[in-house]
Formats: structure tokens, sequence, C-alpha cells
């Protein structure tokens, strides 16, 4: 009968560019920890990053669509459109 459990982790093999793979290897070396553990960590943190993108967007759309008020209304669009394309999505004017 097949364990119940899931297993803890999952062997796998990954072709990554060259650029990736040295970076990979210098944050293992700085941590003093294998190249399979420092590519799992990224990935973890990677995948984090990810999930918190998506809530903020999700936050910022939902402020966006509940606000009444024009002018916080504005706001709420603008930190939507930074949410999606960046900080620097909206140029400020200057005068």
């Amino acid at each position: 009968m097949a364990n119940s459990k899931s297993p803890q982790s999952v062997r796998h093999s990954v072709t990554v560019p060259v650029p990736v793979a040295r970076e990979v290897r210098r944050v293992a070396q700085e941590r003093h920890i294998t190249v399979s553990r420092a590519l799992a960590v990224l990935v973890e943190k990677g995948l984090q990053a990810e999930a918190a993108s998506e809530k903020n967007l999700t936050e910022c759309y939902d402020r966006f669509m509940a606000e009444t008020d024009p002018v916080r209304e504005e706001e709420a669009g603008k930190q939507m459109i930074r949410a999606i394309f960046g900080e620097n999505a909206i140029a400020e004017d200057s005068i």
C-alpha cells in the first residue's frame, strides 16, 4: 500500500540559462549550501514574491472598485497602474 503522506521533496531535472546558473552557484557559495538547495530557496522566494504581487494587485483593484470619492478613486487607479506596470509607470508633473 502506498504511503498516504505526501513527499517532502521531489527530484526534478531542470535546464537553466548560463547566467541564471552562475547566480545560483554564487548564492550557494555565499550561503554555504548546495546548488540544489540554493535553487530550491530561490524558487520558493520567487513563488512567494509572485503570490505577494498578485495579492497586492487584487487589493489595489478592490480598493479602486470600492472607491466613491473621485479624488481617492484617481489615486487608487494610479496605485493599481503601478501594481501592474511598476513604480515608475506614471510620470508625475514637475510643474
